[in-house]
């Protein structure tokens, strides 16, 4: 069987592109040909097919009335994308065509011309995007549905992308175009990490089905006994949809001396190191320190005030076995039951996380158990050899339905 996997970075840019290369090699090791169809980027891994990828957009460069209207004509339906796609399938031929994040640099325009070929198309949700014009559902400092429940117009009437008005309509006029090509329409599947994102998609595509298949991590990553040198640890973006300053103010008032390690980097780096003495900042850690920093901590901390789908943090500190004080928000209540495999709270709840941490802090016993419990769920749940079964239990499914 020959697959096409599709995704707009071909280097590991964050969370999408994690599990993209993991889900490649693994389909490679089942012997299954594999062809690619990208961006193409300096950073870019190596790929027999990179002669077929589509040059280089960034949307954030460019001067001038014409070369902004071309800019937005390419950011709603890529042209180039589709002539080149067209080629690669022409040669190639593949069975399905997976679909990871494609909008913006590549568009969705793509689907409906794996499906003129015959091929199966499949596509995993990584956000809200099918959703949400802007892929989040957050602004103001709060989760938003206003464009689920409600019309597209919202990103351009809340101003959704950067405060920009010209920005936000492009959101907008993207959604509008999205809705009347019926480009998601022509999925045989849409994937979803958790059940929460699926329901979000189902509300603005109700006739395309959705299947969850949670995302995997290799369950062997951590070897040895569990260690604990009494620490929290938070590791992701420093931004407010992370929560991140609720959890540096609930640590403050702390009434236990318990240190937090608070790592990585984003816009608030600067104004929340100067604000907040009582943490120790990391900056941006990878390999075998960020390892250290997790494989050592207590337990980790998921704060996230914005509808985290399928957590990657969460899926590491389990592996780890460590316990998750973790925001009851989005999916993290998928993949973290209260008092199981970790705390939960309510998400921007000072109060409510400070409680938690203090718990965590106190109760070194619990909170091994508790990691004990979420390791044994990763295995059991969201193990990478878990991962690839169901999707390849899909794959066999759709090929029997469509022979």
């Amino acid at each position: 069987m020959k697959i096409l996997l599709v995704n707009k970075f071909f280097y590991k840019k964050g969370g999408a592109e994690t599990v993209y290369f993991q889900e490649r090699e693994m389909l490679r090791q089942e012997g299954f040909d594999i062809v690619e169809f990208s961006m193409t980027h300096e950073s870019n891994e190596a790929s027999d097919y990179s002669d077929y990828f589509v040059s280089n957009v960034d949307y954030y460069q460019g001067s001038g009335i014409i070369a902004k209207l071309k800019t937005a004509q390419r950011f709603i339906h890529n042209s180039e994308a589709c002539e080149k796609f067209s080629q690669l399938l022409e040669k190639e031929r593949p069975d399905i065509v997976h679909f990871h994040n494609i909008y913006h640099q590549i568009t969705p325009s793509i689907i409906k011309i794996a499906k003129q070929f015959g091929c199966i198309t499949v596509l995993t949700a990584h956000d809200y995007k099918i959703a949400c014009p802007n892929y989040t559902m957050y602004r103001d400092g709060q989760v938003c549905e206003a464009c689920v429940s409600g019309s597209v117009w919202n990103a351009f009437k809340y101003r959704c992308q950067e405060g920009s008005a010209s920005k936000s309509l492009l959101l907008s006029l993207e959604a509008l175009y999205q809705s009347w090509s019926k480009n998601y329409h022509a999925l045989d599947v849409v994937v979803s990490p958790s059940a929460f994102l699926s329901e979000k998609i189902q509300q603005k595509l109700p006739t395309v089905r959705t299947e969850v298949i949670v995302n995997g991590i290799d369950e062997n990553i951590a070897q040895g006994e569990i260690e604990d040198e009494g620490y929290f640890v938070y590791v992701g973006r420093l931004s407010s949809e992370k929560g991140v300053p609720t959890l540096l103010s609930a640590h403050q008032q702390l009434a236990v001396d318990f240190p937090l390690k608070v790592v990585g980097t984003g816009p608030m780096y600067e104004q929340l190191t100067a604000e907040y003495d009582s943490a120790e900042f990391y900056g941006y850690q990878s390999g075998r320190e960020l390892e250290n920093l997790i494989k050592k901590a207590r337990a980790v901390i998921v704060p996230s005030e914005w509808y985290e789908n399928c957590s990657m943090s969460v899926l590491e500190a389990m592996a780890y076995g460590k316990p998750v004080i973790g925001a009851k928000i989005g999916g993290i209540p998928e993949q973290i039951r209260d008092q199981q495999e970790g705390l939960l709270f309510e998400a921007g709840n000072q109060q409510a996380l400070t409680d938690a941490l203090h718990y965590m802090a106190t109760n070194p016993e619990q909170a091994q158990k508790m990691g004990r419990q979420a390791r044994q769920r990763l295995i059991e749940k969201y193990s990478l050899s878990k991962h690839k079964a169901d999707l390849l239990g899909l794959y066999q499914e759709l090929t029997e339905t469509q022979s």
